[in-house]
């Protein structure tokens, strides 16, 4: 049953990525038309892990009762789903699509160079859990 359970939220979770994929997709386009002309491309990328960030929170906030989790162990197996898609879609779309060096790619997880998406990365694992918390809180109100 518990399996059964997980196969159900994970597949709603899968469901849900593609709404915040498809929103990334959206957010990645106006990036590079509205912003990368007038603060550069590395910069845009830095900034745009801090507003996907909000737009994944948003996403995920509204979600989160649809997903009919009962557990953080199912909240972050959600996350964790979330975390290998994106990384994949971004590897994918980065070298097929756009045909992007590697080292275009991996400029975006450095870190220690100013590579921002670790972080965005951490936070989008941890963004189903978040807000189930977050929600958990506001309704004690």
């Amino acid at each position: 049953m518990a399996v059964n359970k997980l196969s159900s939220v994970v597949l709603r979770g899968f469901a849900v990525w593609l709404i915040i994929i498809f929103a990334e997709t959206l957010h990645g386009t106006i990036r590079l038309i509205l912003l990368q002309p007038v603060v550069g491309d590395f910069k845009a990328r830095q900034a745009a892990v801090l507003t996907g960030v909000l737009i994944i929170f948003t996403i995920s906030y509204l979600s989160a009762k649809w997903l009919q989790t009962t557990n953080n162990f199912q909240l972050l197996t959600v996350g964790f789903v979330w975390l290998v898609l994106t990384v994949g879609f971004e590897i994918l779309v980065g070298r097929l699509v756009m045909q992007f060096s590697w080292q275009r790619i991996f400029s975006d997880y450095d870190i220690f160079r100013g590579g921002l998406l670790p972080i965005g990365l951490l936070l989008l694992f941890l963004t189903p859990l978040m807000t189930v918390k977050l929600k958990s809180l506001l309704r004690r109100d």
